[in-house]
């Protein structure tokens, strides 16, 4: 079977397409066909830099798959070959708060990737695919869609009629638009492109800000909420906008702090936090119990996730160039169908 992987760290360009034999499954395992990859910016980072964090090499990328069971092991009762599935995120994450040996279990990096033909996986990292997506579809979720869905719903979840502040239009942001639509709650999306900020409002959100025309965006979401501020951020940006978030939020209120895209960090005052009761929360994706949860909701709603664009197995690397370049609006999407 073909196999991307990543044999040195010449970046994006360095990556090989080579031969890997078909694995056999073990007890307690599942061997997927993969039908379809997402890209999540941590898959790029990875491929970029994989020395610093200590991959071997080869390893082959990506933490999202989605495709059909092609054989089983001894011990697997949840699965038959011919399943609609998706990987997980985080192979033993089942239940419950996160751990270390949980999060030695992810894949694309503690663990070998899915930017292959045939992966195997025991049974715990895998979850029947929603029925009414496609695989395109249906691969986005193990990473943006249930860092979204974990962001909006832990420790409590979003009510109807909150407040919540979504910065950029990337993956994990679109998702949470389109879940704060079935909440009932009242989105606060941000933007550098007004085409994109359309689209979102075309998903729901009840008001939109250009950060580059409006550079002080945290006033402008306080003057929308009456000088009160947001019940809840879902904050992408890291060290260049948690400032500017912990402004915006409310007295009490939650940020969830989910990536780290923007460039070098302002220095961020803790009292700023203790003053305001704010809570900080880091979101590490999710776990299994809560990835069956977001799929009976994404079902029961039809909802269908936004893909940009699909690339063909044999123009991975081009995906990643575009990943780099910023220019999508939701998920992008490897095809291995033929």
């Amino acid at each position: 079977m073909r196999a991307w992987q990543i044999v040195s760290d010449a970046g994006v360009d360095g990556l090989a397409l080579g031969e890997r034999a078909i694995p056999d499954p073990g007890h307690g395992q599942v061997v997927i066909k993969v039908n379809a990859s997402s890209i999540n910016y941590r898959d790029l980072t990875t491929i970029e830099d994989p020395v610093s964090r200590g991959l071997p090499f080869p390893t082959v990328p990506n933490s999202d798959a989605a495709g059909e069971v092609a054989a089983i092991g001894a011990g697997v009762d949840a699965f038959k070959v011919g399943d609609r599935v998706t990987s997980c995120f985080f192979e033993d994450w089942v239940d419950g708060e996160i751990s270390e040996a949980a999060m030695n279990s992810a894949l694309g990096g503690a663990r070998q990737g899915v930017l292959a033909e045939y992966v195997v996986l025991d049974q715990s990292g895998v979850i029947h695919a929603p029925g009414h997506l496609s695989d395109e579809q249906a691969a986005t979720l193990p990473c943006a869609a249930l860092t979204a869905w974990h962001a909006l719903t832990r420790p409590a979840p979003v009510l109807p009629g909150e407040t919540v502040l979504l910065l950029g239009t990337g993956g994990v942001s679109v998702f949470a638009q389109q879940f704060c639509t079935l909440f009932g709650a009242e989105t606060i999306a941000t933007s550098s492109d007004n085409a994109k900020l359309e689209r979102m409002s075309a998903l729901g959100a009840a008001h939109t800000i250009n950060y580059r025309e409006t550079p002080e965006w945290d006033q402008a979401v306080k003057d929308l909420t009456g000088g009160r501020g947001v019940d809840r951020v879902g904050e992408v940006g890291g060290p260049g906008t948690l400032e500017r978030s912990i402004s915006a939020v409310r007295i009490g209120g939650r940020i969830q702090l989910i990536g780290t895209l923007t460039g070098p960090a302002n220095r961020i005052v803790p009292t700023l936090l203790m003053r305001k009761s704010i809570s900080l929360r880091g979101i590490y994706v999710g776990s299994r119990a809560m990835f069956a949860e977001m799929n009976r909701a994404i079902e029961a709603h039809r909802l269908e996730p936004v893909v940009s664009e699909v690339f063909p197995f044999e123009q991975a690397r081009s995906a990643y160039h575009r990943m780099r370049e910023a220019t999508h609006f939701g998920k992008m999407v490897i095809s291995l169908k033929s």
